[in-house]
């Protein structure tokens, strides 16, 4: 169990700092920018445990409506992914964060409709104040590290509308697919001190536009 505390917090801000981000590759300026926060907090139970937050988003959004997602959305002009990242944690969550709390990033994620994300990694101490934007967020939910730890928190199918491997993340009995999943998989690779790539793990056909 990762317990939620300074030590942990030093140590996920570690691992983040030996991980390597890959070079977005040529087709990455035709995409547009957008961040997500993989945010850590407590889990809000007897455990103690570090946690992850992810949302449900809302069933009146125009895209991806009733989504698994983790908080973020597209760069404003000028922004970069940190500044959106806690831009959308403050919008989506009422979460207001510093740089300070900013642990890393991982590799940014091509999708299909057309966004490069980047997933920027940041301490939530002040948990407390989670308050959704019901217009952005159905849910939120704290997924325990030890979660997508396990051995079997994820898998790997194949599909006829691609020769890539489609991600899937298994969660209470829900399948979360990518790009949400696919970005959490490194999270959790990074947390073994892996620099596992994913940008070639494919999402679902539903998710596709």
């Amino acid at each position: 169990m990762r317990p939620f505390n300074d030590t942990t917090r030093r140590n996920i801000a570690e691992r983040c700092a030996a991980f390597t981000r890959a070079t977005p590759d040529e087709t990455a300026p035709a995409l547009k920018q957008a961040a997500v926060a993989i945010a850590l907090t407590d889990a809000a139970n007897a455990t103690g445990e570090t946690a992850m937050l992810l949302t449900v988003r809302a069933s009146s959004l125009r895209a991806h409506r009733g989504q698994w997602a983790l908080p973020g959305g597209r760069c404003d002009q000028g922004e970069t992914p940190v500044q959106a990242g806690l831009r959308e944690l403050h919008e989506e969550l009422g979460l207001e964060l510093g740089l300070d709390a900013v642990l890393g990033l991982l590799d940014d994620y091509p999708t299909r409709s057309g966004y490069l994300i980047t997933p920027v990694v940041v301490w939530a101490a002040e948990s407390a104040a989670i308050s959704p934007n019901p217009s952005e967020v159905a849910s939120v939910h704290r997924i325990g590290l030890d979660t997508i730890e396990r051995e079997d928190a994820f898998d790997f199918i194949a599909i006829p509308e691609s020769r890539r491997r489609v991600i899937r993340f298994h969660h209470n009995g829900r399948l979360i697919h990518a790009p949400t999943a696919a970005m959490i998989y490194q999270f959790r690779e990074v947390l073994d001190g892996r620099d596992t790539r994913v940008a070639d793990l494919e999402q679902p056909v539903f998710a596709w536009k």
